[in-house]
């Protein structure tokens, strides 16, 4: 399978995924449980398939947060909610957002749920832990909760990927950030309140990047960093290529032609900002 596969796989993936934290009722999840907070409800919410987990085991799978926001989410939110009534209520939430944006979403996610199954049931369980806890927690009798949880699998499958392949380049998690955001990739603002950096953790990331010659003096992308970022993205598409390895070339693109349908409505309803914190680019044509 090729990296452009695999790449395309993640654009018609991360918005149906991406509800979760966009579409009005669904960021109003965790507070309907009884969590403080948008936050609370996303560190709950998105580490529930992996048990009630302390903040540090959810640090590491998540990747790019600041410890101390983690930690005033966890362990904290399993006083108020139980993770497996979590895993419930997103996928309840996120089937409704579905079923409302999306028309004939009930035969799309029937035919879509076999394919996605085959690689999910496929693919390696080993050192990626928010995948396997996903995978562990997909089976659903309602077709849309299914085809939702299954492109969540698909979506951390390629998020732990590109954990390890930040790892490898020697890039700590706020150094990501501040290389992703001098690509323009996302709002450095953004991005750097939204993880829970502080302005002074930004200013000594962006010091070891201009020291290992990724930015410049003003912070500013260098050539050498553009390069180091696109072989990122690059380690990232061919380690989730594994996902396409069950299909036959021909269904991974009918797979990847009908999973356009479904996304297109989500992006014209303008669910997804652009741009965004999870660093989905702007459709083109």
């Amino acid at each position: 399978m090729t990296l452009t596969r695999s790449r395309t796989l993640w654009l018609r993936t991360e918005p149906l995924h991406a509800v979760i934290y966009f579409e009005e009722h669904c960021r109003d999840l965790g507070r309907a449980l009884g969590l403080k907070g948008f936050w609370m409800g996303y560190f709950a919410a998105r580490t529930a398939p992996m048990g009630p987990v302390e903040s540090g085991p959810a640090t590491a799978a998540l990747g790019v947060f600041a410890p101390g926001m983690v930690e005033r989410a966890l362990p904290s939110a399993w006083q108020y909610v139980s993770p497996g009534r979590i895993v419930e209520e997103r996928a309840a939430y996120t089937a409704r957002a579905l079923r409302a944006l999306v028309p004939g979403i009930d035969d799309q996610a029937i035919a879509l749920c076999p394919p996605l199954t085959a690689m999910v049931d496929d693919a390696p369980s080993l050192a990626r832990p928010l995948f396997t806890a996903n995978r562990d927690v997909s089976e659903r009798t309602d077709p849309v909760q299914r085809l939702w949880q299954l492109v969540t699998c698909v979506r951390e499958f390629r998020g732990d990927a590109h954990v390890a392949a930040l790892a490898d380049h020697g890039l700590d998690a706020c150094e990501a950030l501040v290389l992703a955001a001098a690509t323009g990739r996302v709002d450095p603002d953004t991005i750097r309140h939204d993880r829970g950096w502080s302005e002074q953790d930004w200013a000594h990331a962006v010091d070891r990047l201009r020291g290992r010659g990724l930015v410049d003096g003003d912070g500013h992308i260098t050539e050498r960093g553009r390069t180091e970022r696109e072989l990122i993205e690059d380690d990232t598409d061919r380690l989730s290529a594994r996902l396409l390895r069950p299909l036959a070339a021909r269904d991974a693109d009918t797979l990847l032609a009908s999973l356009e349908r479904p996304v297109r409505h989500i992006l014209a309803a303008n669910v997804v900002p652009f741009p965004n914190p999870i660093g989905l680019p702007q459709p083109t044509g």
